[in-house]
């Protein structure tokens, strides 16, 4: 069975409201990590570095901007990367700086599916990333509620911004999702108890107490995607889970998660990931630092 991820202590003071640091050359040097904290992390002139978010794997481009939710798994490495003047900028910031109370507030609805998002990893616009540069600069200038305010504008700003894209499979960090329906909590807790066995439309509908055509339209309007869509992702979350923490074969891994058809799994995977389950395998072991026990 493989070790666990390395759990890393944040250097946020437990009285400040984020903690601001840069790094020069080395893009992780604590490889893959994950911590309780939020995170904000600007890499400049990385491009063929790979980023590794939750069962998440690419390439970076010269500029990224990613926010990374509590708990979610990530790092990245110099790979390809042919630069010696790599720049990363991290901000972290506690949960606990925006209870729950205050994020069911009307004011706050867009930071408050920033952070759902963020749970799963947020990947911006390269446009967006460069408009932030001088902004993450300038706050690491800044001090007292000056900074505070600058940290706050930047939040809502993000939380606003388009084309930004989440990177993690849904159910791979096991983490509950908030999408403003307790019908669709519903149907999907079913779906992350059952994934394993075939399941129809007509079982999540009658879980959701309407009719297969209006659940169709329901789910997609409060998540974004279809049915199959949801169904496959999770699936698919549970499938990189299981490659990453157990010795179990590829074959016995998409049984499990209620794909039947080999071909056609490894087809859908592949689409998905950009590789072969089994590549995947080794090419998350091998950056996450990862041995199998002996």
């Amino acid at each position: 069975m493989f070790k666990e991820i390395v759990w890393e202590i944040s250097p946020l003071a437990q009285n400040d409201c984020f903690t601001l640091f840069s790094r020069q050359k080395e893009v992780s040097p604590a490889g893959i990590h994950s911590h309780e904290e939020l995170e904000l992390n600007l890499i400049l002139n990385a491009a063929g570095a790979k980023r590794i978010i939750g069962d998440h794997m690419d390439k970076t481009g010269n500029i990224e901007l990613v926010l990374l939710g509590p708990g979610l798994p990530h790092g990245w490495s110099t790979d390809n990367c042919k630069t010696n003047d790599i720049h990363a900028i991290t901000l972290q910031f506690s949960k606990e700086l925006f209870p729950s109370a205050l994020l069911q507030k009307n004011q706050m609805v867009h930071i408050r599916m920033l952070f759902e998002d963020a749970k799963r990893g947020v990947l911006f616009s390269a446009e967006t990333a460069e408009k932030m540069v001088p902004r993450m600069l300038r706050l690491n200038r800044r001090s007292g509620f000056d900074a505070v305010i600058e940290f706050l504008s930047i939040l809502h700003d993000l939380s606003i911004s388009r084309r930004r894209r989440k990177l993690s499979d849904i159910t791979f960090t096991r983490d509950n999702y908030s999408f403003g329906s307790r019908r669709i909590e519903r149907v999907l807790e079913f779906l992350h108890r059952d994934f394993g066995r075939k399941i129809k439309l007509s079982d999540a509908s009658r879980i959701a107490n309407m009719s297969e055509g209006a659940f169709s339209r329901f789910i997609k309007k409060h998540t974004g995607y279809s049915f199959t869509e949801n169904l496959m992702e999770i699936r698919l979350g549970h499938v990189s889970r299981m490659l990453i923490d157990t010795t179990l074969s590829v074959s016995e891994i998409a049984d499990r998660c209620g794909f039947n058809n080999m071909p056609n799994f490894n087809r859908i995977f592949r689409e998905r990931k950009g590789s072969t389950p089994k590549a995947f395998r080794q090419n998350y072991l091998r950056h996450c630092m990862l041995t199998t026990e002996q």
